[in-house]
């Protein structure tokens, strides 16, 4: 019978770090105990607030209504376009000409002229600073031939992330029938985005210029100037969509994510955000594992008689001033018995407050060993027998 070794370590002095693996379960007891009861008394119609390493909500208004995102539909061009650069499949320095749709699509503009080229990376820079559907719908066309096409790869985008409320009908978020999102979509769309270092070459930018200096460009996401820790993301307002808002913020290891829509006033979306991303910060930490090893298992009948051993390293979000109290319980057999696979879970690591499991993982075997045949023992006993020079 296999006996159950259970190693208790603290993790307040940092001593978990272990290779990344997505298996990591968080329970939310201590993130509702918090929200609980809060009302924030927001302006918009809907928001959320969510926690960027774990994917954690830590607050919602109405997050699942259907609404018109306007320009905030941008987040996910940024993201295709941020993936193709770090495929390797776009460069930031080549060359985009802007066609006659493009230069047609009004609204928010940097006023491309057909034929116009520029880079990659100014067109980034417009889409992000001023908003720029010409250079949006530019982008679309040079990715996928046309805008129509890459707006298919921005609804098959959406369902990879699990987007399930949402559909887009064009790359811009200019008004048309049956192109909608939720505020806790954009909050998956942006936290993927958040993904892609070098989107906070453009988000945080406060006022640049564009065209050799000949345009200026000021930020339409005034938080980047006026809230601290404020890196991004997106605004959007039409007539029929109000003003909408997706806000991303870090303060040490805490990476917010808040998202209004439809708020009556531009002011009054820039105030749900600040009310949002404060309640996030005053209220929260993100607890990153440390690093520690992992016993090796004995392995019995094997060809091998030790199975080294993988944790996931996992953040933790947690009530501000809780992380302290953490604590590991690694649980783990004896022993393997072989064969043993690769990638076979064998334990799992269990992230306690006051013996409460708030998150836990798995450990996973690194290797196969294969079980010893008769013609194994052979070979062994030879090689204990006779030392060869």
């Amino acid at each position: 019978m296999n006996l159950v070794t259970v190693l208790k370590k603290s993790l307040c002095a940092g001593l978990l770090c272990f290779l990344l693996l997505p298996s990591v379960y968080a329970a939310r007891t201590d993130i509702a105990a918090v929200s609980t009861g809060v009302a924030l008394s927001l302006s918009g119609t809907s928001a959320c607030l969510m926690e960027a390493s774990t994917g954690e909500v830590i607050y919602e208004q109405n997050a699942d209504e259907r609404l018109e995102p306007a320009s905030v539909t941008k987040i996910m061009p940024l993201l295709l376009i941020c993936e193709a650069l770090d495929e390797g499949t776009l460069t930031p320095e080549e060359t985009v000409t802007g066609s006659e749709h493009a230069a047609s699509m009004g609204g928010s503009q940097i006023w491309l002229e057909v034929g116009e080229q520029m880079s990659v990376s100014d067109m980034l820079k417009a889409m992000v600073v001023v908003s720029a559907n010409d250079c949006t719908v530019a982008m679309a066309e040079h990715l996928a031939g046309s805008e129509e096409a890459f707006v298919a790869r921005m609804n098959k985008r959406a369902e990879e992330l699990g987007m399930t409320n949402t559909h887009f009908v064009n790359a811009t978020g200019l008004p048309v029938e049956g192109h909608y999102t939720t505020a806790r979509d954009i909050a998956c769309m942006t936290r993927e985005l958040l993904k892609h270092e070098r989107i906070f070459e453009y988000t945080t930018i406060w006022m640049d210029s564009l065209r050799g200096g000949a345009m200026g460009l000021t930020n339409t996401n005034k938080l980047v100037r006026f809230y601290p820790g404020a890196n991004g993301m997106k605004t959007g307002y039409t007539d029929s969509a109000k003003y909408c808002l997706s806000a991303t913020a870090k303060r040490d290891k805490l990476q917010l994510i808040a998202t209004v829509m439809k708020a009556p006033t531009s002011d009054e979306r820039f105030s749900d955000a600040k009310k949002l991303l404060d309640f996030g910060f005053a209220n929260f930490s993100v607890y990153e594992t440390g690093e520690a090893a992992l016993p090796e298992l004995v392995v019995k009948g094997g060809v091998k008689a030790q199975m080294p051993l993988v944790c996931g390293a996992s953040a933790i979000l947690v009530a501000k001033g809780r992380e302290k109290q953490i604590e590991a319980v690694i649980e783990l057999p004896e022993f393997l018995t072989a064969p043993v696979e690769k990638g076979t879970v064998v334990g799992k690591v269990l992230y306690q407050i006051g013996g409460e499991t708030i998150a836990e993982t798995e450990i996973l075997t690194t290797e196969s060993i294969r079980r010893m045949t008769f013609w194994d023992v052979v070979k062994r006993m030879l090689a204990d027998t006779f030392v060869l020079d």
